[in-house]
């Protein structure tokens, strides 16, 4: 049974329709990337599995559960946690605060034990912990918003766009937090600018083109496709999604 299931969605913004019915699946203990243009649809997708945005149509199945009207916090105490694209931390609260407000979600997890945990796998989080997050760098508030992500032990992270707006050096920090995190048994969707980087980590893909599923297959597959490598793998500007 796959972990999330989305059938046939459909979702949009007043009048505007974004999302044209899509299908996709997200396996346990699996990396799914998905990937494609400005515009087309990604973030809008990630606010309707997380029930930040209302479907219009189509289902929504989340550990086996129909969750399609489930109100937002229940998705995340069913174990359903979302990095969102700007990162959204408490800007005026501690580090360890955000953590804090973020782990109040769980009653059956002792909040300052999972912290603790978290600080030794973020050590420079530790450090921080007594800053105002809106101190941090872009690199570092982007490991926070992971981190309050995961204080939670979901069964499901999905990350928006995580390293966008980041030095080439944090990057590879970023994806060696999400290759770590995938080999924790974490099930990982992911939605990334850098093509490249997203689909050598993916089990499985999606390219989104105008609210609709364009092709899909595993990472290394849609990786080695002339059409994907020509549109989102080439240098310059081409392999900077949004």
């Amino acid at each position: 049974m796959s972990l999330l299931e989305i059938t046939d969605l459909r979702a949009g913004y007043g009048r505007i329709e974004v999302l044209h019915g899509i299908t996709l699946r997200v396996e346990p203990h699996a990396l799914c990337a998905i990937v494609g243009a400005n515009g087309a649809g990604k973030t809008t997708l990630l606010l309707a599995i997380s029930r930040l945005l209302d479907a219009r149509a189509g289902t929504i199945r989340f550990d086996g559960r129909d969750v399609t009207r489930a109100p937002s916090h229940a998705i995340v105490r069913a174990g359903l946690s979302h990095v969102p694209e700007g990162r959204r931390i408490l800007p005026a609260m501690s580090v360890e605060e955000n953590l804090l407000v973020a782990a109040a979600l769980r009653k059956d997890l002792d909040a300052r034990t999972e912290i603790t945990a978290l600080y030794d796998r973020f050590p420079i989080l530790d450090t921080r912990r007594r800053l105002a997050a809106g101190s941090l760098s872009g690199g570092e508030q982007q490991m926070l918003a992971i981190a309050r992500a995961l204080v939670v032990r979901p069964k499901l992270l999905v990350l928006d766009e995580p390293s966008m707006g980041l030095a080439p050096k944090l990057v590879a920090q970023i994806f060696d937090i999400v290759a770590s995190e995938r080999a924790r048994g974490t099930s990982i969707l992911l939605v990334e600018q850098n093509a490249r980087k997203a689909l050598a980590l993916a089990d499985y893909a999606y390219v989104m083109e105008r609210g609709t599923i364009a092709l899909e297959g595993t990472g290394a597959d849609l990786a080695g496709r002339p059409e994907i490598a020509a549109a989102y793998l080439g240098d310059g500007d081409r392999s900077r999604l949004g």
